[in-house]
């Protein structure tokens, strides 16, 4: 593991250019776009930016992404293992819209710049860096965005793929590989999807509700995150837990409360920071607020 420390204390670079990179072109982009996504997509106007899920009929989360507002484009980032998924999805309800999609991730790469002083670390090589969560800025034939990956303060740099060498030599900081910022996301709180966010699960379960507009209008899947918002149907959340010691428990493991079960881990790892496991769980309703304690075999988990 390396660059864990940098991530925490100060800034780190992580190479993310596997994240899928799909441009959407056309007049009708952004209709296309708010008919099948949960956020609005409407609104957006250039330079800014939203996080979104893409839905199925039942309501249950297929991916998810972040869309980045162009003068001419809206710019989908995707993780790895959707971006196919997002493309063939988008691409089936194109019907008789003035949409064209392309999938940029092959010519373009994403490096992102997390930790305290991220923003520092770019303001000294001279890029511009946005406020706003999801807002954007150009610099020269880059892109600066404020999103991250590890809950950390950070940005995303989009940028030519033969830029790398440079763009990684001007930044000057340490790398952070996969470990370390697994580690650091989970210190967060924050999840993945295809770990802690799949297709079995609800939009509300997922307990990510800067993804959701509830008064945007019909898209795809809207009936069931307004019966569960107005029914109150929720019976389960994605949760942040702390576990004593060491052990790591695998996906899929149960712990329990009061005798039954009260949760399931989407993911885990150990902190050396904290000296302790820090995991995330769809935690039962009951058992889904801070300072809950649920047991993990012979250690106790604590729910924040």
């Amino acid at each position: 593991m390396k660059g864990y420390e940098a991530l925490r204390e100060s800034a780190a670079w992580i190479d993310l250019s596997a994240r899928g990179k799909i441009r959407v072109n056309g007049d009708d982009r952004a209709r296309l776009l708010h008919a099948i996504t949960t956020n609005h997509i409407d609104q957006l106007k250039p330079d800014t930016g939203c996080y979104v899920f893409f839905l199925d009929a039942q309501g249950r989360v297929l991916a998810d992404a972040n869309i980045l507002c162009r003068e001419d484009h809206l710019l989908l980032d995707t993780e790895p293992e959707t971006r196919e998924r997002i493309f063939a999805h988008l691409d089936h309800y194109i019907i008789a819209d003035d949409v064209t999609l392309e999938d940029t991730t092959a010519r373009a790469m994403t490096i992102a710049v997390e930790g305290p002083r991220s923003a520092e670390v770019l303001t000294h090589i001279g890029a511009s860096v946005p406020e706003a969560n999801y807002a954007l800025v150009p610099w020269g034939s880059r892109i600066v965005a404020r999103i991250n990956s590890t809950g950390s303060p950070g940005f995303f740099v989009f940028a030519p793929v033969d830029e790398k060498p440079t763009l990684i030599a001007q930044l000057g900081i340490e790398q952070a590989d996969a470990e370390a910022a697994r580690i650091v996301r989970l210190e967060h709180g924050k999840p993945r999807y295809a770990e802690d966010i799949t297709d079995r699960f609800l939009a509300q379960e997922t307990n990510q509700s800067h993804a959701l507009h509830f008064n945007k209008g019909c898209y795809l899947g809207q009936e069931v995150v307004e019966r569960v918002r107005t029914r109150a149907l929720l019976h389960r959340r994605l949760m942040a837990v702390d576990i004593r010691g060491s052990t790591v428990p695998a996906p899929g493991t149960r712990l329990t409360a009061q005798g039954k079960v009260a949760a399931e881990v989407t993911s885990a790892a150990f902190s050396p920071a904290l000296a302790r496991v820090v995991a995330l769980a769809y935690v039962r309703t009951e058992f889904a607020q801070t300072g809950s304690i649920i047991d993990c075999g012979d250690m106790q988990a604590t729910v924040r």
